[in-house]
């Protein structure tokens, strides 16, 4: 199987890394001084340092103009951009025969007049022909790339697109899952990297275990309440991409979104902690969206709306856990 993956940041990388075990992988690099470095090298080291790049991954690189053309001459195609980016490669590929997929989590950030977008719904403005779906799942790139133990949901209405993802990356240490409830997967993969960097603040104020289990509990019902509103099912949020990936991003020490937690708790600012971490942060970016999606459906999401008063600097890190624990009591349904 030919697959091609778009996109050389870690994910993207730590990706090919595993597919190409099994499979011909051809990686597209933005950045043509980034391309040289990384042939040189044949390794990332500005996104993946210390893992090589195996034979079967060739590197590509260029511009726009050569992305569905590459495509075309593959089985699978991947896009492995952070969320800001979706948007211009789906155009890009939108007349594209072969399944398409993408990586990132998180809703796109709001547009002038209107809320920010799920990968799906940007995919439906502008490719509607297009047979495409989400790999999402608990995964850190590095654990990915060192062929660790992981599972992975395939998500899409196409039944032609997750066979694809299955095919390409299922294997010995990476075992994939279908599913078609494709709104649900991505509610799941963006509100979790938001509640990361509440859990993230927890643990910096050390305010204890307790503390944690109710945030990351509390914070699947919001995922939840906000999945439904957007036509997702309840049960796959109890799956891989709901509590599977919230409890890895909330607790695992290699998530970006839980260390702009502990940054924020430490007294960093927002943009002291991005330039720390040399990495994005998609919680950071979707956080104001999931609110406004939120809002406009009338879901109440308290956790995720304090994770945006204290990104914007109107709520200190004390003052934010004091608001939560300050709500009158509900019911635990609520």
């Amino acid at each position: 199987m030919r697959v091609a993956i778009f996109g050389a940041g870690a994910w993207g990388t730590a990706l090919a890394v595993n597919i190409a075990a099994r499979h011909s992988v051809s990686l597209w690099v933005r950045d043509p001084v980034q391309a040289a470095a990384m042939r040189g090298a044949r390794c990332n080291e500005r996104y993946l340092p210390g893992v090589a790049l195996p034979a079967g991954v060739a590197l590509c690189d260029g511009g726009p103009q050569t992305l569905a053309g590459l495509a075309a001459a593959h089985d699978l195609a991947i896009i492995a951009t952070p969320m800001a980016g979706l948007r211009s490669m789906l155009q890009a590929l939108r007349d594209c025969t072969v399944p398409v997929a993408w990586l990132c989590k998180g809703f796109e950030e709001p547009l002038p007049g209107r809320a920010g977008l799920l990968g799906h719904e940007i995919r439906a403005e502008i490719a509607p022909g297009l047979r495409a779906g989400a790999l999402s799942g608990p995964s850190f790139a590095q654990e990915v790339a060192q062929g660790r133990p992981t599972a992975l949901v395939a998500a899409s209405e196409h039944p032609e697109v997750r066979d694809a993802l299955v095919a390409a990356a299922h294997g010995k240490t990476l075992r994939v899952y279908a599913n078609d409830d494709l709104a649900g997967v991505e509610v799941g993969g963006a509100v979790k990297n938001v509640l990361a960097i509440a859990t993230g603040l927890c643990d910096g104020l050390s305010l204890g275990l307790n503390a944690r289990a109710a945030l990351v509990t509390r914070g699947l019902a919001e995922m939840t309440r906000l999945g439904l509103a957007l036509g997702a099912r309840p049960e796959t949020f109890m799956g891989l991409s709901g509590l599977g990936d919230l409890v890895l991003t909330a607790t695992g020490d290699l998530s970006r979104n839980r260390q702009v937690g502990l940054l924020l708790a430490q007294g960093r600012s927002v943009g002291q902690a991005l330039e720390s971490l040399g990495h994005v942060a998609e919680g950071v970016y979707c956080a104001r969206a999931v609110v406004r999606r939120a809002t406009e459906l009338g879901v109440e999401m308290p956790i995720s709306r304090a994770v945006v008063a204290l990104l914007d600097g109107n709520l200190s890190p004390a003052a934010a856990v004091g608001e939560l624990m300050g709500r009158g009591p509900v019911a635990e349904s609520a």
